[in-house]
């Protein structure tokens, strides 16, 4: 084929892709916040914009926080493009993904939940600190999980940085669902508890500060018995414990990984950028290559 030929091709090809939808930043503004326990808040957010997200019907809405060093003195939604040509590249902003936590349609509002670390981080602090009236910007929401109602058994898991994840789902399930729920936590006094039917049961596990040692999610999925059917999955959590756990369920017991909601939220001894910048890497991928 001649360049030129082959230049046309790519041309047609290219032509033919349906075009990448922009995306959009929105913009809400902080109505109140609730210490749910000594390490998570609740953020309520609203505002005009709320009638112009485009929700998903999954219960796992996950939308990406933008968050830009405050001394830039930067006005929200940002002009990402322009910003590009002003700023260094590590002074832009950066994003934070968060799953909505609830959506009140009548107040219309949302509820985003985040785990609290004292100083460290961004969206942390920024939470920690936040008053009515301060704004928010963000893409989104993207999803790709909910319970279906056909399956025979659901089996859910997470440690923190999934609860709200977790607590969405199991409050979406119906009054004939079964299956088993379990999340780990640090103590009793990090339990945010939530409703769930009577065919599914929920376990908490504490398991003190986090190190690899200490963490118990894994483990304890080798004694969760696993109905014969069709069993639908929805685990996520740190990034060495996905990996046992990815082993455990499709490896050992022979699930299928197709269509298994399964991946890491963070990584212990990670930063969130180095966090994302290794999931392009073997280090960073829950399955094996």
């Amino acid at each position: 084929m001649s360049t030129e030929s082959a230049t046309a091709a790519k041309t047609a090809q290219s032509s033919a892709r349906p075009a990448r939808k922009p995306r959009v930043q929105r913009l809400l503004e902080v109505v109140g916040t609730e210490q749910l326990t000594a390490h998570m808040i609740r953020v309520v957010l609203g505002g005009e914009q709320f009638g112009d997200i485009e929700f998903k019907s999954d219960t796992d809405q996950y939308i990406k926080l933008l968050f830009a060093d405050p001394a830039l003195g930067l006005t929200r939604p940002y002009d990402l493009d322009a910003l590009r040509e002003q700023l260094e590249p590590g002074q832009m902003p950066v994003t934070r993904t968060y799953t909505i936590r609830h959506i009140d349609w009548e107040n219309q509002q949302i509820w985003v939940d985040f785990v609290i670390h004292g100083d460290e981080g961004i969206a942390g602090p920024w939470a920690a600190n936040a008053q009515p009236g301060d704004t928010i910007s963000f893409f989104g929401p993207g999803s790709g999980y909910a319970p279906r109602p056909e399956a025979d058994f659901h089996l859910i898991a997470g440690d923190e940085s999934a609860l709200p994840a977790i607590a969405a789902a199991v409050e979406s399930l119906g009054s004939q669902a079964r299956g088993v729920v379990v999340v780990e936590v640090r103590d009793s006094s990090h339990e945010v508890p939530f409703a769930a039917p009577e065919g599914v049961e929920v376990t908490w596990l504490h398991r003190g500060e986090f190190t690899p040692e200490s963490a118990k999610l894994a483990q304890h999925l080798q004694t969760v018995q696993i109905p014969e059917g069709d069993v639908q999955v929805f685990i996520h959590g740190e990034r060495e414990q996905m990996k046992l756990i990815r082993r455990l369920l499709v490896t050992e017991r022979g699930l299928d990984r197709k269509g298994m909601s399964l991946s890491a939220y963070w990584a212990y001894g990670r930063r969130e950028d180095a966090f994302q910048a290794e999931k392009r890497l073997p280090i960073g991928k829950i399955d094996p290559e």
